[in-house]
């Protein structure tokens, strides 16, 4: 039986904005993923936010009553997006054994995943959970003087970072047998994620990077598995997935105007550790390793 995933965006069908639309290449590639005999593994549905009448998440609603089995929560608003409502809709979906993966970008962008409480704490941003870490609440990317903390660098949209796999290695950042994963999309400016007090037993992180400016250390990736829940993946920018970071050819909107780099189109088998990545989370989430 395939797994029901709902890749969703956190802002409605807006054109010039980072709306579903700019990740139909992560929906192409876990459409594409099968079993040994060739079938399909997932069932994918990739929408924007859609609100009824009363403002809140009419396919969130479906998640809480079993309509899917994963939700990709890609939070890329500025507004505070998700409804009481929507986040005890949230709360059903993952009591009832649904697996999610959170995903934001720099600042305060998607500061509306805070309001999932515990797994919404392992996202850290400037005005809602800043990081304890004192020391990390300061600019690490200069060259967007418009963004703020946390803002890591590393390295230009369209070209590859160098991750760190925290030893002992996870499911999720296997590579090939023996391997780990090594380079993912690199941003200038990503977010930061952690492990909070309320998750110390049943999250770690399972990824570092480090910044092309100032060599900082900083978090990509935890993994959250708590009893009575379906697990969690918490990541440090959504740059990770979308079109624009997987081939720059695709566009991006009018507000971004740092130039992208080509070492994803100039590298052969760029994207091998990012797809093993993308189905890495697919099958932890459903506990198929």
């Amino acid at each position: 039986m395939q797994t029901r995933i709902l890749l969703k965006t956190t802002i409605g069908p807006v054109a010039d904005d980072w709306n579903i639309g700019r990740f139909s290449l992560l929906a192409e590639h876990l459409r594409g993923r099968t079993d040994p005999a060739g079938a399909s593994l997932y069932h994918v549905v990739a929408r924007d936010r859609i609100e009824h009448s009363q403002g809140h998440d009419t396919d969130l609603e479906e998640a809480a009553r079993g309509a899917y089995d994963q939700l990709w929560l890609i939070a890329v608003d500025a507004t505070g997006a998700l409804t009481q409502v929507d986040v005890g809709n949230i709360g059903r979906f993952r009591h009832g054994g649904g697996g999610i993966l959170l995903t934001r970008d720099h600042q305060d962008l998607g500061g509306c995943l805070t309001k999932l409480g515990a797994v919404g704490a392992t996202q850290f941003f400037q005005t809602v959970n800043p990081d304890p870490d004192a020391s990390r609440r300061c600019r690490d990317d200069t060259e967007t003087p418009s963004i703020s903390w946390p803002n890591f660098h590393s390295g230009s949209n369209g070209d590859l970072q160098t991750i760190d796999a925290v030893e002992p290695i996870h499911p999720l950042m296997r590579a090939i047998p023996g391997q780990a994963i090594r380079r993912l999309p690199a941003h200038p400016h990503e977010g930061a994620v952690g492990v909070p007090g309320a998750l110390q037993e049943s999250a770690r992180l399972v990824a570092r990077g480090r910044s092309a400016t100032t060599g900082a250390i900083f978090n990509i990736c935890v993994a959250v598995d708590e009893p009575g829940m379906g697990r969690a993946v918490s990541d440090s920018s959504f740059h990770h997935f979308c079109d624009y970071n997987w081939d720059p050819r695709k566009g991006c909107p009018s507000f971004v105007d740092e130039p992208p780099g080509d070492e994803v189109l100039a590298t052969p088998n760029a994207l091998d550790d990012v797809h093993s990545y993308v189905g890495n989370i697919a099958a932890w989430l459903a506990g198929n390793i």
